[in-house]
């Protein structure tokens, strides 16, 4: 005989429990609202000029859409570029991290030895102390070695994110039975392959969650990348998007900044070749600072002939 299938009750909503969540609701429609309006103003403004940004009529679209903003960045200003090298450091860096920190999260976790405690406290301790504080011995060590470029990044990156990692993980290790190593054990299966094939799968969803992370960190990384990224070629998005917000004093194009647009190098590369600034550095300006050579006689600054003027 088929059994009857019993029908669905609908659960009655709980209206007190409701309003007491009002509050939190609020702030979270607030938030989305907020952020949904910030968004659209910015994709307003890529597509509108920098006449259209300034007057305030951004979603009138007086001279059309400028989708070539978007082209300009994309096709012609690097801004690929950037994307692509963000997502190189992003991925390598999870792996080499992942391949690190878990089995080190494995050992210190399950294995009793003389100073384990002493390397916990260690990752600690690590996670504590400011990037700015360690440049100077990266950057001579990096010398040193004749590291530098993609791999010097990619290795800070990883090494950076070691401690974080291993911490994370240890927890999730800890708590996992020694049934399943015993049960292995039995079977024949030696210890590093008892870990690959069975200790890491099961601790899969604390490793998605710390890889989502560290991608999103090194994705959004700056200040790294700002010393050592030492040619364009090499610069991730956070380095090239301040050269973008920079290049706006230089070319006064704010649609273009809005949809990520580079400026032109052909001044630029002049102050480069005279002063010996890396690539990725962008000049906004020359300011001489000195004292003039001999005694000085009082002029008349002024002259009529060199004044520029812009007709409109």
């Amino acid at each position: 005989m088929s059994k009857k299938k019993e029908p669905k009750v609908k659960e009655r909503i709980n209206w007190r429990k409701e309003a007491s969540l009002l509050p939190g609701y609020i702030i979270v429609l607030v938030w989305i609202i907020f952020t949904a309006a910030f968004l659209l103003w910015i994709l307003g403004a890529s597509l509108s000029t920098s006449r259209e940004i300034f007057s305030g009529s951004v979603f009138k679209f007086e001279s059309g859409l400028h989708f070539e903003n978007y082209v300009n960045a994309w096709k012609a200003q690097n801004v690929s570029v950037f994307f692509a090298n963000s997502l190189l450091y992003a991925i390598t860096a999870c792996v080499g991290v992942i391949l690190i920190s878990a089995p080190a999260a494995y050992v210190l976790s399950r294995f009793e030895f003389l100073g384990n405690k002493v390397m916990k406290s260690s990752l600690i301790v690590a996670m504590s102390i400011p990037a700015v504080m360690i440049i100077m011995p990266i950057f001579s060590l990096s010398t040193k070695w004749n590291l530098k470029g993609r791999i010097l990044l990619i290795l800070l990156y990883i090494f950076l994110n070691v401690p974080y990692t291993t911490t994370y993980l240890l927890n999730f290790f800890a708590t996992l039975s020694k049934t399943y190593e015993e049960a292995a054990a039995i079977d024949g299966c030696p210890p590093a392959k008892t870990f690959w094939v069975i200790m890491l799968p099961l601790v899969q969803p604390a490793l998605i969650t710390v890889t989502i992370f560290n991608f999103l960190g090194v994705w959004n990384e700056f200040f790294m990348a700002l010393i050592f990224a030492s040619s364009e070629r090499m610069t991730p998005v956070g380095v090239g998007l301040l050269q973008i917000v920079n290049s706006m004093k230089y070319t006064g194009d704010y649609g273009g900044l809005f949809a990520a647009a580079y400026p032109y190098e052909d001044r630029i590369d002049v102050v480069r070749q005279n002063t010996g600034l890396p690539e990725n550095i962008v000049p906004l300006c020359v300011i001489p600072i000195g004292y003039p050579d001999g005694p000085q006689k009082a002029k008349d600054k002024f002259d009529s002939k060199r004044v520029h003027r812009n007709t409109y």
